[in-house]
């Protein structure tokens, strides 16, 4: 069943203006999501398998994906490493799968949040709902760079130069490329370098005051900065944690 079925079968507002891409093989499960999302002003696309999820990925301009891990062919995993390879896109992992090993790796290919089966709707569209905001909120902070002042655009610490107007990362001479969460991740500790920041303030600032998702994804995303920028990422010397509080980017 389309989505464009669907759409004429019920009240379904004639004009969607966000688009969920549904990654999942089970059809009965993605026609009774794909009817709740129309339902709540979503455009939906459904694929059943990888190759298909990757086009339309590559054809349509999608806003959040809602990825299933166990798929035929290509697990849901490596889809999602694949989709990090050449979009920031939010992914949303939602399976059957609910052990912490499964979480965690997805968090750690690039998944934003985790959602197991059964789950409730609401709050399923209300994660949809707060990942789409976080990401308006970087595009609309990003556009205000440009009254920024030249000394404030550049963040220099510790053999690392942040660009905060061009998005851009070097550390020593080698440019390194981070995902935007990452990167105002990143950004946040520098312009507190040598304070420690809470988890709470961390997730705060980066996710929103709103983000309700795994707490598991900061240290998911310390990891990963921490496997670009240290020379020895197992042993930390420019990105600390603090035990029981939170981290710190140690100052020059």
């Amino acid at each position: 069943m389309t989505a464009t079925s669907l759409t004429e079968k019920g009240s379904i507002p004639s004009k969607p203006n966000l688009t969920v891409l549904v990654v999942d093989d089970e059809e009965s499960f993605t026609e009774a999501l794909t009817y709740g999302l129309e339902r709540e002003n979503f455009n939906v696309l459904v694929a059943h398998e990888s190759t298909r999820a990757l086009q339309l990925l590559s054809e349509s301009a999608i806003d959040v994906v809602l990825l299933d891990l166990m798929l035929p062919g290509i697990s849901g995993i490596d889809i999602c490493r694949e989709i990090r390879r050449f979009s920031n896109i939010p992914v949303i992992v939602v399976t059957a799968k609910s052990s912490e090993v499964d979480a965690v790796v997805s968090l750690e290919v690039g998944a934003d949040d985790y959602v197991t089966k059964p789950y409730r709707f609401k709050e399923l569209v209300a994660r949809i709902r707060a990942i789409i905001r976080r990401k308006a909120a970087i595009v609309d902070e990003s556009s205000l760079t440009d009254s920024i002042s030249e000394d404030q655009e550049i963040l220099e610490a510790r053999g690392i130069r942040l660009d905060i107007a061009r998005h851009r990362v070097w550390v020593e001479e080698t440019e390194i490329l981070l995902p935007p969460k990452e990167f105002r991740l990143l950004q946040t500790l520098m312009e507190n370098k040598g304070r420690v920041l809470e988890r709470h303030v961390l997730l705060e600032r980066v996710w929103g005051y709103d983000y309700d998702g795994d707490p598991r994804t900061l240290d998911v995303h310390i990891k990963r900065i921490r496997s670009k920028i240290e020379l020895d990422p197992t042993k930390p010397l420019k990105l600390t944690t603090i035990r029981g509080i939170g981290y710190r980017f140690e100052g020059s």
